[in-house]
């Protein structure tokens, strides 16, 4: 039996599953990138203002603009979809194992298809394998911006308590 045939017979048993979550996954990560993205340029365009070159009461002015509130449930609400999303990639393999030990079950009552049974058994472990390493992947690229969002808000926090404590002054 040819590989490309064990793999077309198997997407619709056990592998679909696999399936399924990888379209779930990327869901939660288009979810996350998005609004991480939209964070990122909410603080890009205020936090990273060149203080030397720019009034100081204008940058003061645009920093009192912002609304704390909205910039924080934005990044709590990107920081909670990305953990759903690298939960869920760190899934894959053991779906995957998942489905080779599903596969290889049947192989002690019927010693006589255990080749058919054993490629069924590698092809959940592939998939699963497949997607883990294509999320990770992505994985790499969306933390790095949640971790820059964090240290931004905070920056940004850091610069309006300061304007609050010169104001009060």
């Amino acid at each position: 039996m040819s590989v490309w045939k064990v793999i077309w017979q198997n997407l619709f048993g056990f592998d679909i599953l696999i399936f399924l979550t990888a379209i779930l996954n990327a869901g939660f990560y288009y979810i996350a990138r998005e609004r991480t993205l939209k964070l990122y340029r909410q603080l890009h365009k205020i936090v990273f203002i060149p203080s030397h070159t720019e009034d100081p009461e204008k940058l003061a002015e645009e920093l009192r603009k912002i609304d704390e509130g909205s910039v924080v449930a934005l990044r709590k609400n990107s920081e909670a979809f990305y953990t759903i999303f690298a939960n869920i990639t760190s899934i894959f393999p053991l779906l995957g194992i998942l489905g080779t030990v599903v596969s290889l079950l049947p192989m002690v009552a019927d010693m006589a298809d255990m080749t058919q049974n054993f490629f069924s058994a590698l092809t959940s472990t592939f998939w699963g394998l497949v997607f883990a390493i294509i999320f990770k992947l992505l994985d790499g690229f969306l933390s790095s911006r949640i971790e820059d969002n964090d240290k931004n808000v905070a920056l940004l926090l850091d610069r309006r308590k300061l304007i609050r404590e010169e104001v009060e002054k």
